[in-house]
């Protein structure tokens, strides 16, 4: 599954270069030309990152930055952040307001997709197949296998997938239009409750090893993986 990153940036023309560059690197590409923006696309579908211009209209970007490390399922989310400020005290301004990682206009397509790729290895083991393990749970996506207290798990290709979902983004809650999005793709049309379908054969799967209350219910929200009980 493609990894989703969020331009938020106010100028049409470099949000238009950003998208370009970011969908010919394979990834998915958000838009959003102001902090109001931004908010709705991350509830709506969840990015994986999040480049984010400083000067924002209403809101600046290290505003926005503070904002979303200060909200509990938004604060994983990787930022660039992306400036024409380039003096060190600006940089170090961007980094403690929660960037990852900092870029200063203009900057070449490949040093983009160098500073994305080296955000995404540190915070994102999907893109890697890295093995995942949490709350007794090991899961390899090279070997296709997920052990649970040491003991072989057998799940069908949906279900490995949404546990290797919810593994790579613990404690974050998720809609079913999220988990559709994310695990199922932009280009698949099921319904909602195709998720819960398969929500309760996982649950199902780690049963026998008592686990199943890793993958929990959000009434009203979603979804989520958390080793600390609801």
């Amino acid at each position: 599954m493609s990894a989703k990153i969020l331009i938020v940036e106010d100028e049409p023309a470099i949000q238009e270069l950003l998208a370009f560059n970011v969908t010919q690197a394979g990834f998915i590409a958000l838009r959003a030309g102001d902090a109001e923006e931004a908010w709705q696309q991350i509830r709506d579908h969840a990015p994986d990152m999040i480049l984010l211009d400083w000067m924002l209209p209403s809101t600046s970007g290290v505003v926005l930055a503070k904002q979303l490390r200060s909200e509990a399922q938004t604060r994983d989310i990787p930022i660039i952040m992306l400036t024409a400020r380039g003096d060190e005290r600006d940089k170090i301004l961007g980094l403690e307001s929660g960037a990852d990682d900092y870029i200063t206009k203009p900057f070449s397509p490949r040093e983009l997709m160098a500073r994305i790729r080296a955000v995404m290895r540190r915070h994102i083991p999907t893109l890697a197949n890295d093995s995942v393990a949490g709350g007794g749970l090991e899961l390899s996506p090279d070997s296709h296998r997920v052990t649970a207290q040491g003991q072989a798990i057998e799940l069908g290709p949906t279900e490995f997938r949404l546990l290797h979902f919810f593994m790579t983004h613990a404690e974050r809650v998720y809609s079913r239009t999220q988990l559709l999005d994310q695990v199922w793709g932009t280009q698949v049309f099921v319904e909602e409750r195709t998720v819960d379908v398969h929500i309760r054969r996982l649950r199902a799967a780690l049963e026998v090893t008592g686990l199943d209350g890793l993958i929990q219910t959000v009434r009203g929200s979603g979804y989520r993986f958390s080793t600390n009980c609801p």
